[in-house]
């Protein structure tokens, strides 16, 4: 039985001239106001500032600025500090701020973040990002070795009158970065590849997606953005594929309808009741030419129930609805396979991090 209902509302990635316009982007030119803030923080709303890292010593890094708690839609702005860091041993570390809105600015003309002392600024290509909490700071310099880039608009967009979106920047798909960072005052400095991305949004996001992959890494020349986006029933479970490839900085594929998508080797997480795949993989096909993304699992970094970040009358809220939404971030292997025809061109490995969202009840 198709999980499809002619029924469904629709739901799509504008990419159509009118959308352009009205959204005041064009198609192929990022400018530095997509990286400032599109969002005032006031309830209806919700926006995030992403930076992640693998670095050369072999420590994992995310730091996120958000606006407010994204599952929270109804606040006001709240706006909140998260660092996560995963130290060449395994160990691994978590800090949240949560400051009051008065120490909250953002430019709208560039991304210029404040949050207390806490910093997230740049043009597109150098980024400087300044995070603190508890026992956790780092300082992050980002140097941006593939453009800018977005899949059309960048923004999805949901009803019978495009009603609600949910937007998504790829700033920096790919940087060199430098990392000083600070565990219980021992300082360590090193170097490594980083990513950096901005979300937004004016609905909750698991009343318009049932779940997402998100994967982003490089190996040998390659760079690579690659997701597959499931959108909640009332929208027909249509699904998405984001894919973007570029070989020695230059994007080389981006054309979604050449995308196949593939899940192997799935189980159900034991602490999420979720089904997971230890194996996701992206074939873009070209022709004769065809290239495969293949992300294999070798450890979870993170586990999140969204029921536990809800407290009171909330949470119990939550419960009795039988919210179940959780976050689970992976580390694993990349390969990135070449080929034309039957014939291996080139292949290339190496580390990667990928997410998967699950906002929706699991579906077999």
């Amino acid at each position: 039985m198709s999980r499809t209902s002619t029924a469904a509302l629709p739901a799509r990635l504008g990419d159509t001239p009118e959308d352009y316009a009205r959204l005041g982007i064009e198609p192929h030119a990022i400018k530095q106001f997509e990286d400032g803030a599109r969002t005032d923080g006031a309830p209806g709303t919700y926006e995030w500032w992403y930076f992640d890292a693998h670095l050369d010593d072999g420590a994992k890094l995310v730091v996120v600025f958000f606006t407010k708690e994204f599952t929270d839609l109804g606040k006001p702005l709240s706006p909140r500090v998260q660092i996560d860091l995963t130290l060449p041993d395994g160990t691994a570390l978590a800090e949240l701020a949560e400051l009051d809105r008065a120490a909250y600015s953002a430019s709208t003309e560039s991304c210029d973040v404040r949050i207390g002392d806490n910093v997230f600024a740049g043009n597109l290509h150098d980024y400087k990002i300044r995070a603190r909490s508890g026992d956790l700071a780092v300082d992050v310099r980002l140097t941006g070795q593939v453009p800018s880039w977005r899949p059309e608009t960048g923004y999805w967009l949901y009803g019978e009158h495009d009603e609600h979106h949910f937007a998504w920047l790829p700033s920096v798909p790919q940087g060199k970065v430098e990392v000083t960072y600070s565990v219980g005052g021992k300082s360590t400095t090193t170097s490594g590849v980083g990513y950096h991305d901005h979300n937004w949004g004016n609905e909750l996001m698991l009343k318009l997606m049932h779940h997402w992959y998100w994967a982003r890494g490089a190996a040998g020349p390659y760079s690579v953005i690659a997701s597959y986006i499931t959108a909640e029933k009332k929208y027909g479970y249509n699904t998405f594929p984001v894919f973007m490839l570029a070989r020695d900085g230059k994007l080389i594929a981006d054309d979604t309808a050449k995308v196949t998508f593939e899940e192997l080797g799935r189980y159900t997480d034991t602490d999420t009741g979720k089904p997971v795949a230890n194996v996701t993989r992206y074939t873009y096909t070209d022709g004769d030419e065809r290239y495969v993304v293949t992300f294999t699992r070798h450890s979870d970094l993170m586990g999140v129930k969204f029921i536990d970040e809800l407290k009171g009358p909330k949470k119990a809220a939550a419960k009795l609805a039988g919210f179940d939404g959780t976050y689970q971030r992976f580390a694993g292997e990349l390969r990135i396979e070449h080929y034309q025809g039957e014939q291996l061109v080139d292949s290339h490995t190496d580390d990667a991090l990928w997410e998967l969202m699950y906002f929706g009840k699991a579906l077999a």
